[in-house]
């Protein structure tokens, strides 16, 4: 037998094998250990109750994140969905309030008209950014970073620099309501979940996706309108942090104005811990939602253990930067 035969046999198989089962599976392995962990060093981790209220604290950056990573699969980036959380909440929730000094004049209107009127929100901040990116060439970084800083003014403006109390029980439900026990934000996040698995996954416009990210030009050259896709998924992302700040809204029982500030930074740890690369053309939801558990795990583990939020945020960071290392070394050979 041959150097060559001898390096690529079953031995070596074994080995890309088992490299392969990693770079597939090890955000689930990551996951369960993470859990196991967490549920030896605290007897209050695995009850019901504060497994719901995981979810629920999920829910909100989860849906983010899924939105996050339509963006970063085309090798852009959203910054602005912190704010547009905090815009669309504000908005929408002006519509539904009993207090005549924070609603809109004739108020409180229909729940649907309030919740239509929140995606729209996010619809125009999405569609404004994908415009100024697709349209323009302006590096996603800038616009989005430009839509930060504008989304959180008109929410100033528009809310006077005051919260919209008084919320309506029936807009309220979305954020406090439950299904067979389960909690109606978890609901809404399983929902639009499945739907972004099905979008990426099983349709042509998916495909594109995974196709703008990973080469462009070749994109391009294929007939794909490239410029069409960028601008979508930036829409996308907008109308699901509008959903967001409704459910955040609804949860707390008023607007405020400072809602959703640094949310864009876990939305992104949440993708790129799930495997889900900053050079686009590589990911799935499937990974962008176990990283979002992943955050929400392990914020809610280490507060169980006393830990201070000071030390989680140093800890998310790292976790941030490993996965990026990971990431580097996967699709470069680094």
């Amino acid at each position: 037998m041959s150097n060559i035969e001898t390096k690529a046999g079953p031995g070596w198989l074994g080995a890309e094998r088992r490299r392969l089962l990693i770079q597939e599976y090890g955000i689930f392995l990551a996951f369960l250990i993470l859990v196991v962990i967490l549920a030896f060093s605290n007897e209050y981790f695995l009850t019901a109750g504060n497994i719901s209220n995981v979810l629920l604290q999920t829910s909100i950056n989860g849906i983010l994140a899924i939105g996050m990573t339509f963006v970063i699969l085309t090798r852009g980036i959203d910054l602005s969905v912190g704010s547009v959380v905090a815009l669309a909440g504000m908005v929408s929730a002006s519509f539904v309030t009993t207090s005549a000094t924070a609603g809109v004049a004739g108020g409180p209107y229909p729940v649907i008209l309030a919740l239509a009127i929140g995606i729209l929100v996010g619809v125009a901040s999405g569609a404004i950014v994908g415009l100024i990116v697709s349209r323009f060439s302006v590096p996603a970084f800038v616009a989005t970073l430009g839509m930060l800083s504008a989304a959180r003014g008109m929410t100033l403006i528009y809310g006077g620099g005051k919260p919209v109390p008084g919320l309506v029980p029936a807009f309220r439900w979305i954020g406090t309501g439950n299904v067979f026990g389960i909690p109606m934000p978890v609901v809404i996040l399983a929902a639009v979940f499945a739907l972004s698995w099905w979008v990426l996954t099983r349709t042509r416009f998916g495909r594109y996706i995974y196709a703008v990210g990973g080469n462009p030009h070749a994109a391009k050259t294929s007939g794909i309108d490239v410029g069409r896709i960028r601008f979508l998924v930036y829409v996308i992302s907008g109308a699901l942090s509008g959903l967001a700040g409704m459910i955040l809204s609804a949860r707390t029982g008023s607007a405020l104005p400072q809602a959703g500030i640094a949310y864009e930074l876990d939305a992104i740890a949440a993708v790129v811990i799930g495997g889900t690369s900053l050079s686009g053309g590589v990911g799935r939801v499937t990974g962008t939602l176990i990283g979002a558990l992943i955050i929400g795990v392990m914020n809610n583990g280490l507060d169980l253990l006393g830990m201070q939020s000071y030390y989680q945020q140093i800890l998310k960071g790292a976790l941030i930067v490993g996965a990026v290392m990971l990431d580097q070394k996967r699709n470069h050979g680094g």
